[in-house]
């Protein structure tokens, strides 16, 4: 693959937690070009905030499949017993409010490619479903009775271990090593702090902010990111810089301002957090307090609900709808 090519895997435009120079994501980089033309299923593995979508995306965009349709399904946004309709699709009348027939992802993709993400929330029975569909090659639509050739390959994404749901029973071990045929890592944010500056820089730009960087982030207070754990990744990430523009708070080249702000930045824990923040802008100090209660609340809300949105949403007093968003707003799409 030439030089061209390898630009177009990663354009500009939508770089998000893909950009960087670091060694491990240009290892990733080159294992995307090597994967792209194969048929074979991709799982991609990593934490989340780190751009597994977008990897998928450029599997996709870099192989012989790039003309035909990408679609992507959210396993984790859908109830139990919609999952196997949007895979697959189903037939009128096919159960209570299948009041027409719906053509699921497999059937849309049209030999292009079925992005799985979070796959590990996906109920057992469509396990079992989806595990037929990939060693027959065919499927039926639910309530069907045709059969209809799976001509997609499918490449999937979880932030669990799988392995880990395996030996707990809540995962196949013939289906895992269906869609494990080759496995990719997205690197968290802490293991490519080289990159932190340029996803600054390129947040900043993509908010549309045309000034000079360092009219928002000076040396120090990129060098004090860089030494941040960003346990929320990428997003996490890009989350600061949104705030800094909408709050319009620039940090002061002031040093001990400065001090302040790295500390702020590279407190992990939370019972640390309130006295971290004291001595900040009100603003300032407010946002950092709020991004830190909603990476931890949504994050154990998840966990706490097994992935099921339904369920966390009446836990949480939260529409559904508005917390589907807030899910999808915080994995970057």
């Amino acid at each position: 693959m030439g030089a061209a090519e390898r630009v177009e895997i990663f354009p500009s435009d939508s770089l998000h937690g893909l950009r960087g120079r670091s060694p491990v994501l240009r290892r990733l980089m080159a294992q995307v070009e090597r994967v792209a033309n194969s048929a074979a299923a991709v799982l991609i593995l990593g934490e989340s905030g780190t751009g597994k979508e977008l990897v998928a995306s450029a599997i996709h965009r870099a192989g012989t499949r790039k003309t035909l349709p990408l679609e992507v399904v959210d396993t984790s946004a859908l109830v139990p017993a919609l999952v196997a309709s949007e895979l697959f699709g189903h037939e009128r009348g096919a159960f209570t409010g299948a009041d027409r027939q719906h053509i699921g992802a497999f059937e849309r993709a049209r030999g292009g490619t079925v992005f799985l993400d979070e796959i590990g929330e996906i109920p057992p029975p469509v396990q079992a479903m989806l595990l037929g569909a990939l060693e027959r090659k065919k499927f039926r639509r639910v309530g069907g009775k045709v059969e209809i050739p799976l001509e997609a390959r499918v490449v999937s994404a979880t932030h669990r271990d799988l392995r880990d749901e395996v030996n707990a029973g809540r995962f196949r071990l013939d289906l895992y090593y269906r869609l494990a045929v080759v496995t990719l890592r997205t690197p968290a944010l802490r293991e490519r702090p080289e990159d932190v500056a340029l996803l600054v820089e390129h947040f900043v730009r993509e908010a549309g902010h045309d000034g000079p960087i360092d009219e928002l982030f000076s040396d120090a207070a990129l060098a004090a990111l860089a030494k941040h754990a960003w346990p929320g990744n990428v997003r996490e990430l890009r989350n600061l810089v949104e705030a800094t523009l909408a709050l319009g708070e620039v940090p002061s080249i002031d040093a001990s301002l400065e001090g302040e702000t790295a500390s702020a930045v590279q407190v992990e824990d939370p019972k640390d957090l309130f006295h971290s923040v004291l001595d900040l802008p009100y603003k300032r100090a407010r946002a950092r307090v709020l991004e830190e209660l909603d990476s931890r609340y949504f994050e154990r809300l998840m966990e706490r609900s097994e992935g099921n949105v339904s369920k966390a949403a009446r836990d949480a007093g939260l529409n559904r709808t508005y917390l589907i968003d807030v899910l999808r707003k915080r994995r970057g799409e």
